[in-house]
């Protein structure tokens, strides 16, 4: 494993790294998550969601570096269980977000971070997308002459997680800023919040 870090070419790895930084940059399912519950939960939750989109991150890495991505995209079926499986998923969220008043948030603080992460990650680790991304971009700078492939898709794997980790949880920290800005009318927000989320699970859905 040092042997494929260390002898990993720079230029491929300074490539890979601009082009997922601009992919992570581009508003996503991810991003618009962690604004949603950056709005919804403040800062602190925005933050705590876009780390729990990173978590998720980690078990698609996983799932590529096993060889196991391969597997179920070669399965429409088990493609099409995670899909239903995320869309119901962010439905739930999406009720309870239009549910939520605002009322309690104040008495809610110590857990509503956590909360959020633990939402983030099951979002993130439900979405089938991610799955086929590893294995369309990632073998694209893989370097057979320098190690194992596995080993080199978890060098860029994390890579790709960390920055998207620090872009998504920056998009939530500035969502919950706004939001928190006008904290008297979370009922609004909330209800605001709910409509991104079912929309996210429309989209997940409805998008091949």
């Amino acid at each position: 494993m040092w042997q494929t870090l260390t002898h990993f070419p720079l230029q491929p790895y300074f490539a890979f790294l601009a082009g997922g930084i601009l992919l992570n940059l581009t508003p996503g399912q991810d991003v618009l998550f962690a604004t949603a519950s950056g709005v919804k939960g403040g800062p602190r939750a925005g933050v705590m969601a876009g780390l729990g989109v990173g978590l998720g991150a980690l078990w698609h890495v996983a799932l590529a570096a096993l060889g196991l991505s391969a597997l179920i995209a070669a399965h429409a079926g088990a493609l099409l269980a995670l899909k239903y499986a995320g869309a119901a998923y962010l439905l739930y969220i999406a009720w309870k977000s239009w549910n939520d008043t605002g009322a309690a948030r104040h008495s809610k603080t110590a857990t509503s971070g956590w909360d959020a992460l633990r939402k983030g990650a099951l979002t993130n680790a439900l979405n089938p997308k991610p799955i086929l991304f590893m294995l369309a971009f990632l073998p694209q700078f893989i370097q057979p002459q320098i190690g194992p492939a596995w080993q080199q898709i978890l060098l860029l794997g994390l890579t790709f997680g960390l920055t998207g980790t620090l872009i998504t949880a920056g998009y939530g920290y500035l969502a919950g800023r706004a939001g928190h800005a006008i904290g008297a009318r979370m009922g609004v927000l909330n209800k605001g919040a709910a409509v991104l989320f079912a929309g996210l699970a429309a989209r997940l859905i409805l998008e091949d």
